[in-house]
């Protein structure tokens, strides 16, 4: 590099103002400015401006892999990272490539500013908090001054690269939306009970004893739970399968069944209802003989089980869903198909 492009070469005078003698309070004054490099070499700055877009390109490339690892990476992998011990190779991607967008993105406004902004410094004097009308026009064509100085008119290619990583950071927040679980499509509507049918039906597994049951196992005033065929204890799914499966069976006198329509769905007294509550989803489990009002033990929901399970105390919205049962050829009960209501609470699609 030639002498005259040194930084030493083209230095400027600054604020001297030598502290006047016994006055310890007096402006010291500023240091003479030094010129960068890149004040003086246009090749530096070119080169500087390079580097700042390469961060920014860094940064925008880094948010589509972020995207890319969100997409194909099984959430359930497991990998080693020394020193970290074993991690999910999803959170690991997803933080690493998030991590190194937004590094980027601040690395290259930092090496902007030190070597492509004006570094002038500037004394100020103290003024009132208040702003006149002077000091606001004057704040503004500051402003428009730092604009033209720091070149985001003039560098296209740092302009252009920023707003393409500033642009394409946010969709790393859209993406983690789709992270709130898979889309509901009907599996709130429907349960395991849906695969029964009249020509197919499914029996009632008493969850106690784990046989199917008879309907001479119900008594009168009893509250028994049940779930599907097919369902057991030990499948993996079985605590997601059985929060919208599970049953409750109770009998009441036929003449003490006030509701028609709950009458005809149950079989010689015997009426089988959805056992989550219709509030937020708890388990049903007390039982009253001789109102036949079952009660949810979370905030109080009070069903009339002889009236198709209307609600009639508590904030429950609506009453709980009944499934269709009769026998098969054994005896054994059985129910012909789903709810006859989408199970738990009310939900938005939910047409009540």
């Amino acid at each position: 590099m030639s002498e005259e492009k040194l930084p030493e070469s083209h230095g400027s005078a600054g604020h001297h103002e030598v502290a006047a003698h016994g006055d310890p309070f007096a402006d010291p004054g500023l240091p003479a400015h030094e010129p960068r490099r890149t004040d003086i070499d246009e090749r530096a700055a070119k080169r500087a401006e390079r580097q700042v877009s390469l961060m920014f390109v860094v940064s925008m490339l880094a948010t589509i892999g972020f995207i890319a690892s969100f997409v194909a990476i099984d959430p359930d992998n497991i990998i080693y990272v020394w020193p970290l011990g074993h991690i999910s190779e999803m959170n690991f991607a997803l933080g690493m490539t998030l991590g190194l967008a937004l590094f980027m993105i601040g690395a290259g406004a930092v090496h902007w500013a030190r070597t492509l902004m004006s570094d002038h410094e500037l004394p100020a004097e103290r003024h009132p908090i208040e702003a006149d009308d002077e000091l606001r026009a004057d704040v503004i064509e500051q402003f428009r001054t730092g604009a033209a100085e720091s070149g985001f008119g003039r560098r296209k290619m740092i302009r252009n690269t920023l707003i393409g990583s500033m642009a394409l950071v946010p969709l790393s927040g859209v993406v983690l939306l789709r992270d709130l679980g898979p889309l509901p499509e009907d599996k709130l509507a429907h349960t395991g009970w849906r695969e029964a049918t009249e020509a197919k039906p499914l029996q009632l597994i008493n969850m106690n004893t784990n046989l199917p049951m008879k309907a001479e196992d119900i008594i009168t005033g009893s509250l028994t739970f049940a779930m599907p065929e097919g369902l057991h204890v030990h499948d993996e799914d079985f605590q997601q399968q059985i929060a919208k499966d599970a049953l409750m069976l109770v009998r009441i006198a036929p003449e003490d069944i006030k509701d028609d329509k709950s009458r005809e769905m149950g079989f010689e007294g015997i009426l089988a209802y959805s056992k989550i509550c219709t509030h937020v989803g708890c388990p049903i489990s007390l039982y009253e003989q001789q109102t036949h009002h079952a009660l949810c033990p979370c905030h109080q929901s009070t069903f009339d089980l002889s009236d198709g399970a209307r609600v009639i105390f508590g904030p429950a919205g609506h009453p709980l869903p009944q499934l269709k049962i009769t026998t098969d050829e054994k005896g054994f009960l059985v129910a012909t198909g789903d709810f006859d209501e989408p199970v738990g609470p009310s939900y938005w699609e939910r047409a009540r």
